[in-house]
This record gives structure tokens, sequence and C-alpha cells, in this order.
């Protein structure tokens, strides 16, 4: 990462003492939390892609906003790249009731803005489903938060600005999976990556998946549609700037709805 270590210091939950969260939280009550995946990001991308880049632009947000940062939810829902070594892969019911519990550990502390950056399209769905739960969870369990308690979640590769600034570089090279944009951006985050980089065969276009079996026999090298090899340093800066940017609007809105 970019940030300074007191940079980090200010907003990374890890760095911080209870009492410190305590003292936040008179001010704040909102938190970030990041999660990713764990899985296959075709031949030259790296497997921890969609964590790298969701904390990312998750420390970059909580850097212009101040808002903390929760560690990164490594592991996601991610059963369909398990015919690729390397993947590992949390069921549904597995990934909600995750993040149900750390969403409730957060409402029990007295956060009331869950905002959670997500870097992976087989997340979602169940995201939204531990947010259904949370909130009558947070009823049951008679929790102060719980008439204020309110969750988000937010896609980054998603952000209509992503999209548009992926689209002119990359136009229909960009593909749906270990796309060059996602590849930039860790390219952007840990250099070293670099050396996987190397010119491949044309992908196979993007279509229905039924399985991991059937994900490697459709896409023998793990790629949807994507070219890897467009992606650069330089992309991943300014994709990872975009994304920080109109992210950290709509946290700062959040952060002011009743």
């Amino acid at each position: 990462m970019s940030l300074s270590d007191k940079a980090l210091n200010s907003i990374y939950l890890v760095y911080k003492s209870w009492p410190e969260v305590e003292e936040y939280l008179t001010d704040c009550k909102g938190i970030i939390l990041p999660i990713g995946s764990t899985e296959q990001h075709g031949p030259t991308g790296a497997i921890g892609t969609d964590a790298l880049t969701a904390e990312g632009v998750a420390l970059e947000v909580g850097k212009r906003t101040g808002v903390l940062v929760t560690p990164t939810q490594s592991f996601g829902m991610a059963e369909h790249h398990l015919g690729f070594a390397g993947t590992i892969s949390l069921k549904p019911s597995t990934l909600l009731a995750v993040m149900h519990d750390l969403v409730v550990s957060l409402a029990r502390h007295g956060f009331e803005r869950i905002f959670v950056i997500n870097g992976h399209g087989g997340n979602i769905a169940t995201v939204k489903a531990a947010f259904a739960e949370v909130y009558g969870s947070a009823v049951l369990r008679g929790l102060p938060v719980a008439s204020k308690l309110r969750c988000r979640l937010v896609n980054w590769f998603m952000v209509e600005e992503v999209r548009r600034e992926a689209k002119l570089l990359y136009g229909e090279e960009e593909g749906s999976h270990a796309t060059p944009s996602e590849i930039a951006v860790t390219l952007h985050l840990e250099s070293s990556l670099l050396n996987k980089q190397r010119i491949l065969p044309p992908p196979k276009s993007s279509g229905f998946i039924a399985g991991p079996e059937d994900f490697r026999r459709r896409y023998p090298d793990g790629r949807m549609g994507s070219n890897p090899f467009l992606a650069k340093p330089e992309h991943g800066a300014s994709l990872l700037d975009i994304a920080a940017t109109a992210i950290s609007k709509d946290l700062s809105n959040f952060l002011l709805e009743t």
C-alpha cells in the first residue's frame, strides 16, 4: 500500500487498542469492512486478487474519510472456482454465518453503519442475505443500536466510474473474470506481481457456469473473456483513485442517513 504507517495507524482497526475504539465511537458510528475471496484469477493473476483489491480500496477510503477499517474477510463464496489449485471457498451458508457474526459483533459495540466494500461478485447475494438476518438478530438480542443499524454493500469493481474507465482502457477485453482492471490494481498495490505478467492466448467468451468442473471445462485457464496482459500498474493507480473517490462520497452520505 502507498499509505504511510501513520495513516494506517489512524484508520486500521488492527492497530487500535480497545479504549481507542471506544473513544472513536463517541464521534463516529461507522466502520468499513472489506471482503474479497481467495480464488484463481487465470494463469497470471494472484490468488488473492479479490481480497487485495477490496482491502486496497477500503484503506484508501478510510484514509480519505477517517472511518475505521476492519481486517479483510479474505475467504468468500468461490465454490465455482474450486476446480483450480489454490482456491479456498466458503459455502454460502458458511459465509452468511460469518458475515452475520462479524456485523453483530460490531453492532454490539455501538457501530451503527456497517459499510462493506466487496471485491468478488460471488459474495453479493450471500452478503445481502446476511444483512437481512443481522437486522432481525439485532432486535432479538435487544442491541441498543437495533433501530439505527444500517448495512451497505458496495462492489468497487461495479462502481459506474470504474466500469467506464475499464471500458476506455480495455474495451471488450475487460471480460468478466481475471479482468485487466482488477489485475491492474493488484500490480499497483504489489509490484512483485509484475513478474507474473505474460501474453496469453485469446480467451474464451464469458458465459454460463454450472459448477467447478463445468468452469474448468469451459475456461481451462480460468479466464472469462479477459486479457489481463493489458493491465499496467499506472492503470491500477488510476482505477483505485476513481473507486476511492466515488465510494468515499457514498460512505459520507451513508453516515448521514437517518
